[in-house]
């Protein structure tokens, strides 16, 4: 089925933050795509919108069930309804683990380059960042687990947050991977949230690894954050559930998010979520072979008209992670230059820590005129800037 990928929408004037941009500009930044969602979604929105009356919310049997049987389906992971909490949002829940889970000047650990609000949620709420930078070695990125284990051995580290599959380098973990760092966080005390919300948006045939499958040990400790909003461009309407086999840590987890208000829906956020995960894998489907076009776009382009840069081979995400290393330079300086050249609005590799210096991060998920005049001004951009030099 067509589902109109192709087509372009205005998104400009309409409280857009990706789009609050100037007029000339294209922005490619943030991780929001720029497709019209799921039809059973949109159907459901408007359902509940004719009501005309948007009261206080419950989180109905259908809710939890819709996450069960799309993870049973898709992930093969059995999740019990007790083991879903609510929340609005992958970010309010990690934030709120942060400040639950930890105490003030303790230490949470993440791996860089990585996902640039984990730091937020962690400096924010007086804890410490430590970072175990990810191996990048012949375009390939992996853990190196001697790093991981001297920082989780320090007694001041109690948090991991995990970005499974791994923003913005686009790596899916594969199960001996995330068995040993379960591992490593058991033996040293490290309680685990797993961030998986770009689980569904994959390489066409090709599945993620959800944590808390692997082990029975990454079950125990581990908080997996999982929502429809990222894979069927829901964003806005902030709806997530939080996944913790262990009672305990549930408990902690529960209190958490009552206490700071993120647990309750609004009016639209059930509705459409039972939408996408009852009634819209096909277009899901659909989705994942038109975005995976695009990197495939993308890819040859630049290697066959940018030279000096090259874009990271992922199989998740639709996120081009482009390697500027070569250009000997900083990539803020890089992505300001090229926005001020072009127009064309990227990530600086630099905000998902220091191991990002020198990369910039591209949103390759639009209609393909739209990836097309992207790639173009990307062009324009490095060529002008190697002048420049």
């Amino acid at each position: 089925m067509d589902y109109g990928f192709d087509s372009v929408t205005d998104r400009r004037n309409t409280g857009s933050l990706k789009w609050d941009v100037k007029e000339n500009e294209l922005p490619m930044w943030v991780a929001d795509m720029d497709f019209k969602t799921a039809p059973c979604i949109i159907e459901a929105v408007k359902k509940c919108a004719d009501h005309g009356v948007f009261g206080y919310s419950v989180i109905p049997y259908e809710w939890a069930q819709s996450y069960i049987g799309w993870w049973k389906t898709r992930h093969g992971l059995d999740i019990s309804p007790e083991e879903l909490i609510f929340c609005t949002g992958v970010v309010p829940a990690i934030s709120s683990c942060v400040r639950k889970l930890t105490t003030p000047a303790e230490k949470v650990l993440i791996q860089t380059p990585v996902y640039n609000i984990f730091f937020n949620s962690i400096v924010n709420n007086g804890r410490y960042v430590i970072e175990s930078p990810l191996v990048y070695e012949n375009g390939v990125y992996s853990v190196d687990f001697e790093d991981l284990e001297k920082k989780l051995s320090d007694p001041q580290t109690s948090l991991m947050i995990l970005c499974n599959p791994h923003n913005p380098v686009g790596k899916i973990w594969d199960a001996a991977t995330l068995a040993e760092i379960g591992k490593l966080c058991k033996k040293h005390g490290v309680t685990v949230i797993s961030d998986e919300i770009h689980c569904d948006i994959t390489e066409p045939n090709k599945g993620y690894v959800p944590f808390a499958s692997v082990s029975d040990v990454c079950r125990k400790i581990s908080v997996s954050c999982i929502a429809p909003t990222k894979c069927f461009g829901i964003p806005g309407i902030n709806s997530a559930a939080v996944m913790i086999p262990d009672p305990k840590l549930r408990h902690k987890v529960w209190r958490a998010l009552n206490t700071d208000e993120v647990a309750e829906p609004n009016s639209f956020a059930v509705a459409a979520t039972v939408a996408a995960f009852t009634k819209s894998g096909d277009w899901l489907d659909s989705l994942r072979e038109y975005l995976f076009e695009n990197r495939r776009r993308a890819e040859k382009f630049i290697e066959e008209n940018i030279p000096g840069i090259s874009a990271v081979k992922a199989d998740a995400t639709y996120l081009i992670w482009l390697d500027c290393r070569s250009l000997s330079c900083g990539s803020e300086e890089l992505g300001e230059f090229i926005r001020s050249e072009t127009g064309l609005y990227l990530t600086p590799g630099a905000e998902y820590g220091a191991p990002g210096e020198g990369f910039l991060r591209l949103n390759a998920a639009c209609p393909k005129s739209v990836l097309d005049d992207g790639l173009k001004r990307l062009k324009r951009g490095i060529e002008a800037f190697m002048k420049s030099k």
